[in-house]
């Protein structure tokens, strides 16, 4: 199944939906498009039109629990799209007709939907780019997840940074990555934004002063919580290539995580 288009989504609690838009569209250059949803629930980050670029983030407000981050993949035949999914191990959660929402064998959500005609990827803005989701995966889930992310998208799979990270490599063009994190812990799977920054330092002073706050951190990433209440991370990767920048790395396509 070719995989034509991604997006990210954000995923926070509908009581913060307004923090979350203000936020989201100012660190991605963007603004909102009009609600969509039953309630209103979500809205697309639209990128400026001038510059050719397509929409590939997304935000919408939950009603239970504090939300994450999830994938649409985008495909020109859903239904065997889904239908590829659940032969391997997915199961189907609700079936939209021309769209649905899927789970992962680790239990990741995700949606499945129409490919519009999406080419343009977004351009770098103010030195990040919104360009990966990560999948924090229970260890004893992490082998099976890995090769089901894999043979679903047919993405390139490339060592990470560290042993418990695997990066899937969309073809040039598509906007959003896949980065599968192995936990320390067993603990329900979840998933979490990653903006790949050409300076980190700079970037988390942007977005200190939009309202984030700086959570925790590792080697090449810092770990923010937005004004919404989720969690996010930046990454120490060219936000025009992902690759990481750091040089004991060599050549290697790794994730910054």
């Amino acid at each position: 199944m070719i995989i034509r288009w991604t997006h990210a989504f954000i995923d926070r609690p509908a009581a913060t939906l307004a923090e979350a838009r203000a936020f989201w569209t100012a660190v991605t250059g963007t603004r909102v498009s009009e609600p969509r949803g039953d309630a209103g629930e979500f809205v697309t980050l639209l990128p400026d039109a001038t510059g050719g670029a397509d929409a590939c983030v997304k935000l919408q407000g939950v009603a239970e629990g504090e939300g994450g981050a999830h994938v649409d993949l985008c495909a020109e035949d859903v239904r065997g799209l889904v239908q590829g999914a659940r032969e391997l191990g997915a199961d189907l959660v609700t079936d939209h007709g021309d769209w649905a929402v899927l789970r992962s064998p680790a239990g990741e959500l995700f949606c499945a939907v129409p490919w519009q005609g999406e080419r343009g990827r977004p351009p770098v803005v103010a030195g990040s780019r919104l360009d990966q989701v990560c999948l924090d995966i229970p260890p004893s889930r992490y082998d099976a997840e890995t090769a089901f992310w894999a043979r679903l998208t047919g993405w390139e799979r490339l060592v990470g940074s560290r042993p418990e990270f695997t990066v899937l490599k969309p073809p040039a063009g598509l906007p959003v990555r896949l980065l599968l994190q192995r936990l320390d812990e067993e603990r329900p799977a979840r998933a979490h934004l990653d903006l790949a920054c050409a300076d980190i330092p700079a970037v988390r002073r942007a977005h200190e002063r939009l309202g984030a706050v700086a959570v925790g951190g590792g080697p090449h990433w810092t770990v923010l919580r937005d004004p919404a209440g989720g969690t996010y991370c930046l990454t120490g990767r060219d936000p025009e290539t992902g690759v990481l920048r750091d040089g004991d790395q060599g050549d290697t396509d790794a994730s910054a995580h």
